[in-house]
């Protein structure tokens, strides 16, 4: 078991209450007439470096002693993780090496690389991202930074649902997007330990299902291929075995989404909220418009956990989406 706490939520909260953006829940009538239920959505794309991610690279960094953290941090990313590494570095005074897809969007390497972060790139499919962060580890003695996989980095996480049921209290269902759990199961945890009641719900793309199929299974499951699925940050082929503890007993359920159900909710959130989210990160609001997330009282809230896509890459995705003409209730 990950032993992961509520406890450990309220305190990852207090340290990371210097250096996090409290970021806003938004709301729109027509998101609630959508969803035909009233809903929050927490902009974790407004955080610093784009994403909810720099809530748990920070806590686990920062909760290092000293010398373990002395030559550097290292972590494997899709490029939010990257990003709030590189931060979490520069703040802490520390170099920081970042493991990123070669075909990762550009914004998210251009900004590691802003952050003073060295970027060192592998081939999805080809090469095992883990066992090279492992070897630059070994070589250089840096400490390994979880995307995922540890109980600081899913504290951190879960302060962003703590804020947001402090703001919104009346919520009944929060739903949020599921790459390594991380976010899913610190969100779950305190959750459920404020208020027994409510429901939480994964959110991950078709393709890259793999929390999914490890449910349906009672098991981790590895998904045989890299997924191929707009939504970068969310191709994990297999739970995070931390996370899986907590998500595999704690959630209510997953669901999936298309990638036309996710550029449909980018599209929405650009023109209804002012908000950009990356496809990751419009997942979870694709799932509530598309009418996939059962809910019975209450407000739905919606983790919108990252905005790390280029200009003509969202303009692209919006402009197919707004050509459709689909309804936002699939």
């Amino acid at each position: 078991m990950s032993g992961l706490t509520a406890r450990d939520v309220e305190q990852a909260a207090a340290n990371l209450a210097p250096v996090v953006s409290r970021t806003p829940a938004l709301s729109a009538l027509c998101l609630d007439q959508a969803a035909r239920w009233p809903v929050v959505c927490k902009a974790e794309s407004l955080q610093r470096t784009g994403s909810f991610k720099f809530r748990g690279a920070y806590h686990h960094a920062s909760s290092l002693p000293a010398r373990e953290r002395e030559n550097g941090l290292v972590g494997a990313s899709s490029g939010n993780h990257a990003q709030a590494l590189a931060l979490a570095g520069r703040l802490l005074e520390v170099p920081a090496t970042v493991v990123i897809p070669a075909d990762a969007p550009s914004p998210k390497v251009e900004g590691v690389r802003a952050l003073g972060g060295r970027v060192v790139t592998y081939q999805r499919g080809a090469d095992d991202r883990d066992a090279l962060v492992a070897e630059i580890a070994a070589r250089e003695g840096q400490a390994v930074v979880p995307s995922a996989n540890s109980r600081h980095i899913m504290a951190g996480a879960g302060t962003a649902a703590l804020e947001l049921l402090a703001d919104h209290p009346e919520i009944g269902t929060l739903v949020v997007p599921v790459g390594g759990g991380g976010l899913a199961a610190g969100t779950a945890v305190i959750a459920k330990h404020l208020n027994p009641a409510v429901k939480v719900y994964g959110v991950e793309p078709e393709q890259g299902a793999d929390t999914l199929l490890s449910l349906k299974c009672g098991q981790r499951i590895a998904l045989p291929d890299p997924p191929v699925t707009i939504a970068d940050g969310l191709g994990h082929l297999c739970p995070a075995p931390l996370a899986w503890a907590v998500n595999s007993t704690l959630l209510d359920g997953v669901v999936a989404v298309t990638d036309r159900h996710i550029t449909t909710a980018m599209a929405f959130a650009f023109r209804h909220l002012k908000v950009v989210a990356e496809p990751s990160g419009a997942c979870a609001l694709a799932a509530v418009l598309a009418g996939l997330v059962p809910h019975e009282s209450g407000t739905i809230g919606v983790m919108i956990s990252g905005g790390g896509v280029d200009l003509p890459t969202f303009h692209r995705l919006i402009t197919d989406t707004t050509a459709r003409k689909e309804p936002a209730r699939a």
